[in-house]
């Protein structure tokens, strides 16, 4: 498929996840296989008045191209000249979140409110188009709750304005992250436009993502959550895809490695302090299910240094032998 004038070669591409989705846990989905990959949502307001986290946030890698960079807010001017400065950057595409459904994203008007305001949200895609050479795309939800599932109306919108591509998360705000996955409606966003459609929601594994690409037609498949402690999930993907076959979870002492590597990289890239700190989190989804794993949470909790990461990593190993 193409977004604009970008090739995404593949299947499965990795969800703007904030606080997940950085530089160092992209790279390594795309060396499994991710065909794309979108950044962690970047404030409008934070990257026009030059705010030195939402530069951070901007930065990509050769590594991990095509990649997008998200961004977020609700004043068209502001959006627009917020998609010049992420232009700059070695970015690909330009995404636009109307899907968070964080209160205090949501709750500012911004993310999924925008599902609220229809008119609003395409004027918005309507002026960073005008404002921008790279391909646009956006990123919302079903609707803003049960009674306005309004994501065809939406993406009709979007597409109006100019958006290059659509992906819709098959959830309302008012769901969170709770089940279930309303694939119908990705279905009929899919038959409501002519731009390429991306389906978002509970694709975890191989057949997950069979069953969305079956079920909506889409035209390919955005992984959030179930890639987690899992950057591997598109190499099974990719391979049952090609092959047939469905690839069993790697054994432990693999699993334990990809963490140290994603880490490392994770330090190398934000310095050893944050990132060991952002470690602890990844540290408990790698070693979630896995035999022990309730034991080690504490000790996760406390971890300081890389040498304290490979000590539990060994432990772990043992554990599990």
């Amino acid at each position: 498929m193409k977004i604009g004038n970008v090739n995404i070669n593949g299947l499965a591409a990795l969800a703007p996840m904030a606080g997940v989705a950085d530089m160092a846990f992209r790279e390594l989905c795309v060396e499994y296989g991710a065909a794309y990959v979108v950044g962690e949502m970047v404030s409008s307001k934070g990257t026009t008045m030059h705010d030195k986290k939402s530069d951070s946030l901007m930065q990509i890698s050769e590594k991990e191209r095509p990649a997008a960079i998200q961004i977020f807010g609700d004043n068209p001017q502001t959006m627009a000249a917020a998609a010049v400065k992420a232009s700059t950057f070695t970015c690909d595409i330009i995404d636009i979140n109307m899907g968070c459904p964080a209160p205090k994203i949501s709750n500012n008007g911004n993310g999924s409110a925008l599902m609220k305001t229809p008119e609003l949200a395409a004027e918005i895609v309507n002026e960073c188009v005008k404002a921008i050479t790279l391909p646009l795309t956006v990123k919302m939800r079903s609707g803003w709750d049960d009674e306005h599932i309004n994501a065809v109306e939406l993406a009709k919108l979007c597409e109006q304005a100019g958006a290059a591509a659509i992906t819709v998360h098959g959830r309302t705000r008012q769901q969170m992250y709770a089940p279930p996955v309303n694939r119908d409606i990705i279905r009929e966003v899919k038959q409501a436009v002519n731009v390429p459609v991306i389906g978002n929601g509970d694709v975890t594994d191989a057949l997950s993502a069979e069953e969305m690409f079956k079920e909506t037609g889409c035209d390919l498949v955005m992984v959030g959550r179930g890639a987690l402690g899992r950057p591997w999930v598109f190499t099974q993907i990719n391979t049952y895809f090609a092959t047939g076959e469905i690839l069993p979870e790697p054994p432990i002492e693999e699993r334990m490695s990809v963490m140290l590597r994603h880490i490392d990289k994770l330090c190398e890239y934000k310095g050893d302090y944050i990132g060991m700190r952002e470690a602890r989190k990844h540290a408990a989804w790698y070693i979630r299910d896995i035999r022990g794993a309730a034991k080690y949470r504490n000790e996760i909790g406390t971890l300081t240094t890389m040498d304290e990461l490979k000590t539990l990593a060994e432990k772990v190993i043992e554990a599990n032998k």
